[in-house]
């Protein structure tokens, strides 16, 4: 199954070149023949290719066979005019199933992030856009009485062009990669000197030219019977091919604006696709920026006091030594047997109400963190005195029973208290301080 299509296209070609004029059997039947043995190869093809990669591929080319099956019955028999606009529209399909099999056909393990991909696509669609308006509005002039269509292909053309060439960067280059790339310079080529012949109105259906775009598509096809690449990790476009392509589309568009008729009016649709895109990737960017703030503050926050956490009392305690004041670990006393008696719900609830006196209690600025289980840390500013001062208040502050569920529950705290000034590793030292509280008030 593999070179049926190759086998049936070189059969073809022969009686091509045999015969002059458009037959039916062989420009009708055989030519769309071959398109429709390529597209069941793919089914055959190994087992290592990512099933996305044939799913899209096979539209791609189905797409384009229905599109070539309504041209082709055109030639012979007298068609509707909707006939010609579901040819169109099936040879447009084409675009966009290939653009989303490229990535997959060449590294199925390549997983990239929505960023990653918005980013080659305003990056792709920036070049398009300059493309478009310094080579086709020289060759194409406007008011030339082209259709949508004959104005649609070619710019899709150069971004299938451009994909290629973006992923020939980020990609490692093997034989799978020339196999597919030729065949879509081949099939892109035969579009250009389609459109070309169409405008000088050369053109002529039935002949050898046609072969082109099959020669193609069975080479594309080809392509998924070779290897992947081994996988490497994705190289991002630098942020200034981004910001470059972003810049481009507003100002073709004011060129536009400012001088009508300097560029043809098909520009507008890559430049606008660029600006949409580039403001979905700017909201994508805000929510993610948001995203990591949310992890950030919940990776130093305690989740049921709410109060920052050890690593947040950490990260502030390498600051805390440019100003005076103080650091104090306090550690509840008689709050294991909270626990044993009434319960972790009762104990929850104490550790809750007691980081809501020690904060009534501290003046603003000062970092109130629970440590973990039942021990508060402190960094206070100020003089010694005055960090005393607040110590004693915090200790009055949990000498009258808290209320839990109508039982009065009461705990005490031993309050390990470290100056500043004093230097070296002011948590070991507080630690120590407030083992020798506790020791003093058990014994």
């Amino acid at each position: 199954m593999r070179w049926g299509a190759l086998g049936i296209f070189i059969i073809h070609l022969g009686v091509r070149l045999a015969l002059d004029g458009p037959q039916i059997w062989v420009d009708l039947v055989g030519y769309n023949l071959i398109a429709i043995v390529a597209c069941v190869a793919l089914f055959s093809s190994p087992r290592h290719n990512d099933p996305l990669a044939i799913a899209f591929l096979v539209c791609a080319i189905a797409s384009w066979t229905c599109g070539s099956l309504f041209s082709s019955l055109s030639q012979f028999y007298v068609l509707p005019l909707s006939g010609e606009y579901l040819a169109n529209i099936s040879y447009s399909l084409f675009y966009p199933f290939a653009l989303l099999a490229i990535p997959r056909i060449l590294n199925r393990r390549t997983s990239l992030s929505v960023t990653e991909m918005l980013d080659a696509a305003i990056f792709g669609l920036g070049l398009t856009s300059i493309a478009t308006a310094l080579i086709f509005s020289q060759v194409i002039s406007v008011g030339s009485g082209q259709s949508f269509f004959e104005l649609f292909y070619p710019i899709c053309d150069l971004a299938l062009l451009i994909t290629l060439a973006i992923a020939s960067i980020t990609q490692i280059i093997n034989r799978r990669f020339l196999l597919l790339a030729l065949g879509f310079f081949i099939y892109l080529l035969f579009d250009y000197l389609y459109l070309w012949d169409r405008f000088q109105g050369s053109y002529q259906f039935g002949t050898v030219f046609d072969n082109g775009w099959l020669l193609g598509i069975i080479l594309i096809s080809q392509s998924l019977w070779l290897s992947p690449a081994i996988t490497r990790e994705f190289l991002p476009i630098h942020p200034a091919f981004i910001a470059l392509s972003i810049f481009i589309s507003p100002s073709l568009l004011a060129m536009m604006a400012l001088r009508p008729g300097i560029f043809p009016s098909y520009i507008v649709f890559p430049t606008i696709a660029t600006l949409f895109l580039a403001f979905i990737r700017m909201t994508v960017s805000l929510r993610q920026a948001s995203a990591l703030t949310d992890e950030k503050t919940l990776a130093r926050t305690d989740e049921l006091t709410g109060l920052p956490n050890r690593r947040k009392l950490i990260a502030a305690l390498g600051e805390f030594s440019q100003v005076e004041g103080a650091l104090m670990l306090l550690d509840l006393n008689g709050f294991k047997q909270v626990n044993d008696r009434s319960g972790h719900r009762a104990g929850d609830q104490v550790l809750i109400q007691v980081a809501a006196r020690f904060a009534r209690v501290l003046p603003e600025g000062a970092l109130l963190a629970r440590l973990g289980g039942d021990e508060f840390g402190i960094l206070l500013a100020g003089s010694k005195i005055a960090t005393h001062e607040i110590a004693q208040a915090l200790q009055a502050c949990v000498s009258y029973p808290f209320l839990i569920d109508g039982e009065k529950i009461s705990v005490g705290v031993s309050i390990g208290h470290v100056d500043n000034s004093e230097g070296g590793d002011l948590l070991a030292k507080a630690d120590a301080a407030m083992y020798r509280v506790k020791r003093s008030i058990n014994s």
